[in-house]
């Protein structure tokens, strides 16, 4: 009986990729702004319970503004990048 050899092909190991430093993806700023929205959030849902009616006046005229308002300054505050501060050599 004739035995064959087999071939043992080792397989390449993929190059390792250089590690990068953890980049957060929204800076202190960002935290900033949306622990700012979610007290103003807080704010006029807590004036709304104790106010106790349904067609009080902050319920109905203020409430919606600032919710609303609160709301898109969040999405804003995801969203913010500041500019950058490098400054070019050129005058």
């Amino acid at each position: 009986m004739k035995s064959s050899a087999k071939k043992i092909s080792k397989k390449a190991e993929p190059a390792a990729a250089p590690q990068t430093p953890s980049v957060m993806p929204l800076g202190a700023v960002n935290y900033l702004f949306i622990a700012l929205g979610s007290a103003v959030l807080a704010m006029s849902y807590a004036f709304m319970y104790l106010e106790k009616e349904v067609d009080g006046f902050f319920a109905l005229n203020i409430a919606p503004f600032t919710l609303v308002g609160a709301y898109l300054w969040i999405l804003f505050a995801i969203f913010y990048r500041p500019a950058s501060t490098k400054k070019s050599g050129t005058p």
